[in-house]
């Protein structure tokens, strides 16, 4: 890893390239097909034809949030909080329907507008009027503390989003928020609010697809990774060992655990968050064998950790451990983190092959692929920027197989 020069993972990706808004329906997207060195291409209703018929699909069910909240000081300046993640109460369910105020870390724009006090948001909702306050507690890293509290004791932090938040569009996106985005920046299968950008591999599904897969006999189960904003956060390092990854909360049922063991081998996940997720929960079946390591205590895994503990543990038998464990603590879920860093020289455990859209020049998720297909990325985005694929979050997207 010590060799991985990001300047070696850059292409040109010319503006007018990344789309700014979805395809007309979710399914009329592209789809890139690669497997053996072979590149074809298709509209995204027909990727059933190329999914193996003894696949396992793994779906992140996570719902995007109107995390972002626009205030305005007496003065007129403006100020834009992000909400990340909940710091008390810390589960996001439990912070998302609390009546009672609720602290979230959260990025500020335009910080220099907001030295001290409180600012506040009015609004009406079921004919009364709500007043949201937010009030910086402390600094959290690159972020802030901020406190949220309103004035009305029937009304869930939830519900004060839904009524004044927007849907944080990735910077790249250069636009606002727009209506349709509401609809369109969120999966049909998303069921678990939380996060603060789309798994936006999810985006081309539709009804049809699914009900197609479930024709073909094609299984499907559902992770929850809440995608963080850190997800879009610059590589500002050209050795990526000084870059440090962001952490990400999922959850996993034991009885998908239970289907990832059946069908061993034949894996693909829909996204790179459901990558990030299925190769943590390997790593937390080690965590689990590994005498050392008190995994009722240690629920995360380090972005290097997975590096510097590889010795071969089948996928199994990994898995079969974190069953063991969750039967004896009485768990039907897995609930933990991770900031695992997906680099080139990254030994796969689970998936056998992946959907995902394009990526940015010099991103970790450009990484996690080039670990994924080698050196074959750069064949792979030179067809799709040939062939007039649209890229990044709106764009069209790829079947990656083995």
């Amino acid at each position: 890893m010590t060799d991985i020069d990001l300047r070696e993972y850059d292409y040109d990706l010319p503006y007018d390239r990344i789309a700014k808004y979805p395809a007309e329906e979710r399914d009329s997207s592209k789809v890139l097909y690669y497997k053996g060195g072979i590149i074809t291409q298709d509209i995204f209703r027909n990727i059933h034809s190329f999914v193996p018929k003894d696949s396992l699909l793994v779906f992140n069910n996570t719902s995007v949030i109107k995390a972002r909240l626009l205030f305005k000081k007496p003065s007129g300046a403006a100020i834009e909080i992000l909400c990340l993640e909940p710091l008390k109460p810390a589960e996001y369910e439990i912070a998302l329907s609390s009546e009672s105020p609720v602290e979230w870390k959260c990025i500020i724009g335009n910080l220099k507008k907001w030295k001290d006090g409180i600012i506040s948001h009015d609004f009406e909702y079921n004919g009364n009027k709500i007043v949201l306050s937010a009030e910086k507690i402390q600094p959290e890293g690159e972020s802030w503390r901020i406190r949220f509290s309103w004035n009305h004791p029937e009304v869930s932090f939830s519900e004060v989003l839904d009524n004044i938040g927007h849907i944080p569009l990735p910077p790249y996106l250069d636009r606002d928020d727009e209506v349709e985005d509401n609809i369109r920046y969120q999966t049909i299968y998303s069921s678990i609010k939380g996060s603060v950008a789309a798994p936006t591999a999810g985006l081309h599904f539709t009804s049809d697809t699914i009900k197609t897969f479930k024709e073909k006999g094609i299984q499907l189960t559902e992770i929850t990774l809440h995608v963080g904003a850190g997800t879009f956060k610059p590589v500002k390092t050209d050795n990526v060992m000084n870059h440090q990854m962001h952490c990400e909360h999922f959850q996993v049922s034991e009885r998908t655990i239970e289907m990832l063991i059946e069908n061993e081998g034949n894996i693909i996940a829909i996204g790179t968050t459901s990558v990030r997720t299925l190769e943590s929960l390997y790593w937390l079946g080690v965590k689990a064998i590994n005498e050392q390591e008190s995994l009722g205590t240690n629920l995360y895994i380090d972005q290097w950790w997975p590096y510097e503990h590889d010795r071969y543990i089948s996928s199994k038998d990994a898995l079969n451990a974190l069953l063991v464990m969750m039967k004896q603590k009485k768990m039907q879920y897995i609930e933990a983190s991770t900031s695992i860093m997906i680099v080139p020289g990254y030994k796969f455990r689970i998936i056998n092959g992946m959907i995902t859209n394009f990526h940015q020049p010099k991103s970790t998720l450009l990484l996690l692929i080039s670990a994924w297909v080698g050196e074959e990325w750069q064949k792979i985005y030179k067809f799709a920027l040939e062939h007039d694929f649209r890229f990044l979050s709106y764009g069209d997207c790829s079947l990656l197989l083995r």
